[in-house]
């Protein structure tokens, strides 16, 4: 389903660009032509802008480091770079050009599940599982649909993906989640409460207490994930504390969704923290691959 909404609103943005490009250019007016494209091309790098502003404003009394001007800028750039691979050619038309790899001789080789954030698709991991597929480590990416639902309606999706590796590697699953996705997997545990199925849950840029731009949301899941919101306390009051011991968190004090930025933390986790990475950028940062990958040779 965000397949196709995303390669809509790419082929309409292509489309658009070039009708402007085309008019603009045959009324004598290059300089208005390139530049109306530039912008509807990369207008999106404005809205990252405001992004980075807002959550710096927003810092307050957050114990994580308060980012530099520079640190800033780096991170606006990284998300300018990244986002477009993402949204623009990813999720949209490469989604499945990555399949699970569960091979025969899985069997006894502990294996990663794969989970998205919001507004994204298992396209999102595509560096990911090339990477494991490489290392023959056995993986299973989802999708979490409905797109704009309850975060407590794709628990089911969560179990699924976990019954595929625990049928085929007979071994506790690694989960890796991103964003929203890691609430989805705190969710899930809620509801089956059986901790022991899987070995380490990692997050990336997850609003384990919600974010401040929660407050400006619409859709069901993203007012799940305003910034002390009931849904979250609800959340947070049914989990046993030991269960965070379980949890690896990434965070970052330049992450332009998620801030403050220990929002992103959870008490008794290992909370490990970025400096100087975006939203979706952190998704891909070496240390975070890293680390998921020296769990699993250990």
């Amino acid at each position: 389903m965000l397949a196709r909404l995303q390669q809509l609103i790419v082929l309409t943005l292509l489309l658009a660009t070039g009708a402007w490009l085309a008019h603009w250019a045959a009324a004598g007016r290059p300089l208005l032509a390139v530049g109306g494209a530039l912008l509807m091309v990369f207008g999106y790098a404005l809205v990252l802008g405001f992004e980075f502003m807002v959550l710096r404003l927003a810092h307050g009394t957050d114990p994580a480091p308060r980012a530099s001007g520079f640190q800033l800028l780096r991170a606006w750039w990284g998300e300018v770079i990244t986002a477009p691979s993402v949204f623009y050619w990813r999720q949209p038309f490469r989604s499945r050009a990555e399949p699970d790899h569960l091979p025969a001789h899985a069997r006894g080789r502990r294996g990663v599940l794969l989970v998205h954030g919001f507004v994204c698709n298992r396209g999102l991991w595509n560096p990911w599982m090339r990477r494991l597929r490489a290392d023959g480590i056995p993986f299973v990416a989802v999708n979490l649909e409905p797109v704009f639902g309850s975060i407590d309606r794709y628990d089911d999706i969560v179990e699924a993906g976990l019954r595929q590796l625990e049928a085929a590697t007979g071994v506790q699953p690694v989960i890796v989640a991103h964003s929203m996705g890691g609430l989805a997997v705190r969710a899930w545990l809620r509801r089956t409460g059986n901790d022991e199925r899987v070995q380490r849950v990692f997050t990336i840029g997850t609003p384990h207490h919600g974010t401040w731009l929660g407050r400006y949301s619409r859709t069901t899941n993203t007012r799940q994930m305003r910034l002390g919101g009931e849904w979250l306390r609800q959340l947070a009051s049914a989990e046993p504390p030991a269960r965070y011991q379980r949890f690896t968190c990434f965070y970052s004090h330049c992450d332009n969704i998620v801030f403050p930025p220990s929002t992103a933390t959870l008490p008794g986790a290992d909370n490990r923290h970025i400096v100087g990475w975006s939203h979706v950028h952190l998704a891909f940062h070496p240390q975070v691959f890293e680390a998921v990958m020296r769990l699993l040779r250990s």
